[in-house]
């Protein structure tokens, strides 16, 4: 019995698959490196302040947004007192 040892691009797992039927005999994780507590906390740090930095980003748009929205607001107000004189046609009523 002919089998392959094939290893997942995604999880890095290892698949011993059947040559004759494709069916897949066994799986081998792969096995995780644990780093120390300093190393796992500077990474928790670093996630921390970029969640920060994202939030921040985030406040500041939403700050923009009110402004922007008035102004395209008045914008459209522009274009509905220039185009009063045309009447309204419904697209619906084209078909």
């Amino acid at each position: 019995m002919e089998k392959f040892a094939v290893i997942c691009p995604c999880c890095e797992a290892t698949l011993t698959i059947d040559a004759q039927t494709g069916a897949i005999v066994s799986h081998e994780e792969k096995k995780k490196v644990h780093g120390s507590f300093e190393d796992l906390a500077g990474e928790l740090n670093k996630q921390k302040e970029l969640r920060e930095q994202l939030f921040a980003q985030e406040m500041s748009s939403m700050k923009d947004r009110e402004r922007i929205l008035e102004e395209k607001f008045q914008e459209a107000l522009k274009r509905a007192d220039t185009d009063s004189d045309k009447p309204y046609v419904n697209p619906l009523d084209l078909d």
